[in-house]
């Protein structure tokens, strides 16, 4: 279940656990048209590239381009994956459409040259036990979250450039540092990798790290800077106890790019986190050791409702709020009671985001939220295929 909205136009697009991809009026609620047949299996998420073409993504492997303008039939069919494609980001400046899914792979599509047959793809970027990817909103980072806890960060991203393992300059592994002053909490910080996750569902798989070992002793000269595409290995800090793990389940960016948001699980399934952590720029203290480049700066336990379901979250167009699914409806969070900027509310050490309103609307667990760019108006959906539209009042 998956909520897109396109900004300059009133349609809200939803993607189905079945094949179907359904398109609403938000406005109106009116219900517009259900591609019935969008994919052959699970519709995962939705892509819009411009005012009139969309990217959906399935578990049967494939990526359809549409066009809202001749929805009877697709615009073209990308095939390249061979498991089931989870994520689909777009690069605005070069038109190339980026995708991941549970096949460990990051591919690059040209839509330039898009035909019927479909587009020119390559093979960027290969990890094992891939959950979530991301680009920044300027293009420059890529972020890809895994089933081990780990969060891989490519800098000085270069999309033209395919990379195999040994091709890339890699930083060493390390944990991000915070002191976290919530109940359950932990303070300080650590090096090196977390302990290897438990067999399970497809986001608990046992993983003893996202790249060989013998890779992982390479470190990159940063003198002046990254070079382009070097890969940052990081085990975010999460509140709870350490030797437990987490799972990566849901991955956002902040849209002014200050920020990234998880959503984390333990490796027991019994805590379920939303975590937001700021980007440390900067030089490096020491060439061969750079700084980590995220820090713990908020953070609130979630209600752990409908384990082994990823709950999609998301921040407000503004960035000053987040959406979280919290058991049968959802919370707006803040980084502080006012909804002040994140840069306005850096605390010292992480704190708690306070909770500015709960939503309550669905009879099933609620796994995905929306804000729309345009309106004061959030979507959200739950396991039962309910979609429910909010324009709340502060």
């Amino acid at each position: 279940f998956f909520l897109a909205l396109l900004p300059c136009r009133s349609v809200l697009t939803v993607a189905c656990e079945q094949t179907e991809v359904l398109l609403f009026d938000p406005i109106s609620s009116k219900h517009i048209k259900t591609l019935s047949e969008a994919h052959e299996d699970c519709v995962n998420n939705i892509r819009f590239l411009d005012n009139r073409l969309f990217a959906t993504c399935s578990d049967d492997t494939t990526i359809a381009l549409w066009d809202l303008r001749k929805l009877n039939t697709k615009v073209c069919t990308l095939h390249g994956h061979t498991s089931w494609v989870k994520n689909i980001e777009y690069d605005t400046n070069t038109r190339l459409l980026v995708t991941s899914g549970f096949d460990g792979n990051v591919i690059i599509w040209d839509t330039n040259r898009c035909t019927e047959d479909g587009c020119p793809h390559k093979k960027f970027f290969h990890t094992r036990f891939l959950m979530r990817m991301r680009l920044t909103p300027d293009c420059s980072k890529m972020l890809i979250s895994t089933s081990s806890g780990y969060l891989l960060i490519l800098h000085d991203l270069d999309l033209n450039k395919s990379l195999e393992v040994g091709s890339y300059p890699i930083l060493r592994a390390r944990r991000t540092t915070s002191n976290v002053t919530s109940s359950g909490s932990s303070s300080g910080s650590s090096s090196g990798l977390s302990g290897p996750r438990t067999v399970g569902s497809p986001c608990h798989q046992n993983d003893s790290g996202p790249l060989p070992e013998k890779h992982m002793s390479r470190s990159s000269q940063r003198e002046g800077g990254s070079p382009r595409n070097s890969l940052e290995v990081l085990t975010p800090e999460v509140p709870g106890e350490r030797d437990r793990g987490n799972c990566i389940t849901s991955l956002q960016l902040h849209p002014k790019g200050w920020a990234t948001l998880l959503r984390c699980s333990s490796n027991t399934d019994d805590q379920e986190w939303t975590c937001v952590y700021e980007f440390q720029e900067g030089a490096p203290v020491r060439p061969v050791s750079p700084r980590c480049s995220l820090r713990l700066t908020h953070c609130i336990e979630e209600a752990n409702v409908g384990r082994g379901y990823i709950k999609e979250l998301c921040f407000s167009p503004d960035g000053r709020m987040i959406s979280s699914p919290h058991g049968f409806g959802i919370r707006l969070l803040g980084f502080d009671a006012y909804c002040s900027e994140l840069v306005d509310c850096l605390p010292k050490e992480a704190s708690p985001l306070k909770e500015i309103r709960s939503l309550y609307s669905h009879n099933d667990v609620v796994l995905t939220t929306k804000f729309s760019p345009t309106h004061c108006q959030i979507a959200s959906g739950c396991l039962s295929g309910r979609v429910s539209l909010y324009q709340p009042k502060f």
